[in-house]
This record gives structure tokens, sequence and C-alpha cells, in this order.
């Protein structure tokens, strides 16, 4: 929707739905990323790592894709493997065929670890987040945010 054809009463509602969305984003992250750290040691961003990574076909993903997933830069998700590999929780596999190309895999380790972190994890996010969301409006809201993303993309 080009913004010249947004009435500015409508425009006036989306900057405030805008301004609450990113100021929850910014609380319920801050939040996770605390809990995480206080009952398991572990960065919210590594959690997000070896989530996508157990989502990857056969648990692994290519460094691109991953950084992609994450939202890291290149060099960003090169640097935090790194520390993840050294901590046993995933390993670095050449890609067949592509001599510079190289998989993130999620190791034993990093299985167990989500499943010993992902209970506290989902009743700290449905504490923050999840709870205060009726089934009706999580249809919504997903459908919302893949059309984001779709369109993004």
């Amino acid at each position: 929707m080009a913004q010249d054809s947004i009435a500015k009463t409508d425009m006036q509602d989306h900057l405030r739905m805008w301004r609450s969305f990113l100021e929850t984003h910014s609380t319920v992250v801050k939040y996770l990323e605390r809990r995480m750290q206080e009952q398991h040691s572990l960065p919210l961003a590594w959690w997000d790592v070896l989530q996508q990574l157990a989502d990857g076909r056969e648990g692994r993903l290519r460094m691109g894709d991953l950084a992609d997933s994450v939202l890291l830069t290149r060099s960003g998700i090169t640097r935090l493997v790194d520390r993840m590999i050294v901590a046993g929780l995933v390993a670095r596999e050449p890609c067949p065929g592509d001599r510079r190309g190289y998989y993130a895999v999620i190791t034993q380790l990093g299985r167990d670890t989500i499943e010993k972190v992902g209970p506290d994890h989902f009743k700290d996010a449905w504490e923050i987040f999840l709870g205060h969301i009726t089934e009706e409006e999580a249809d919504v809201l997903g459908k919302v945010f893949n059309r984001v993303l779709t369109a993004s993309r």
C-alpha cells in the first residue's frame, strides 16, 4: 500500500501499531534473553541457532542460510557458530561439491540442550507474550507475520 494512498488517520493508526509492535518486540526479547541467561547461561541467539539447525534438513543449514534465518551477517554468524563449536553445541562440515561452502550442524549436545531448555523457554514465552493472545488472535497474527515475511523476501 503506497504511503500517499493511506488516509492520514489510517497512517496514525498504523504508526501507533508500529511503535507498539517495536516496543513489544524489544520488551519480549529482553525478557527472554534475561531469563535464558538466568536459567541456562545460554544466549538467546544461541537458542535461536539451535532451533534453526534442529528444524533444518538432517539438523544442518548452510552458513549463509543460517545467517539469513537468524538475522545476522555472514561474519556475525561465523563468529557466533565458532563460539558454539567451542561449547560443543554445533559442528561445521564442508558442503560436498562446494569447496568454499560449509554447513553448521547441530550436535547431540545441542539437541540435548534444546530438550533441557525448551520447556523453560516456552513457559517464559507464554508468560510474557503467548498467554496474552487468544487462539483467534494467534491465527490472525500468524497470517499477518507470514504475509509480511513473504512480501519482504
